[in-house]
């Protein structure tokens, strides 16, 4: 059975960091994508940022480009966001995912959707205050 659980979101102001964790436990699909989505309140889930565990390509959505970097921990099977220099707008639930099937994507067609990954966390809270 597979489960993603989230952890270290939090409320920090603006300028500030936060460093998100995804620990996934029976999930044996090496070598393929693990993402990072995020949804506000009234929006829809949108991508953040994506890596490609074969070769550890990774790719970002433009308005987190230059301040969150996703990493991996294959020996600790922990998927990470390092988030700098917050924003407001990024306040949100952040989502970790998973994918059985997709091994990667072309940069320039922009980052997979959210049908992409057959694996979902619980989401944790980040809150970005001015």
């Amino acid at each position: 059975q597979v489960q993603l659980v989230e952890s270290g979101g939090g409320s920090v102001q603006a300028g500030g960091s936060l460093r998100l964790s995804c620990v996934a436990s029976g999930y044996t699909y090496r070598g393929y994508a693990m993402a990072w989505f995020r949804q506000a309140p009234g929006k829809g889930r949108e991508g953040v940022a994506v890596i490609y565990t074969r070769d550890g390509t990774t790719n970002y959505a433009d308005s987190v480009e230059g301040r969150f970097t996703i990493s991996q921990d294959n020996a600790k099977k922990t998927l990470y966001l390092q988030m700098n220099s917050l924003k407001p707008e990024d306040t949100a639930m952040y989502y970790c995912a998973a994918s059985t099937w997709l091994i990667s994507m072309p940069a320039a067609l922009g980052l997979p959707s959210s049908s992409s990954y057959n694996y979902w966390g619980q989401g944790t809270q980040v809150t970005v205050s001015s």
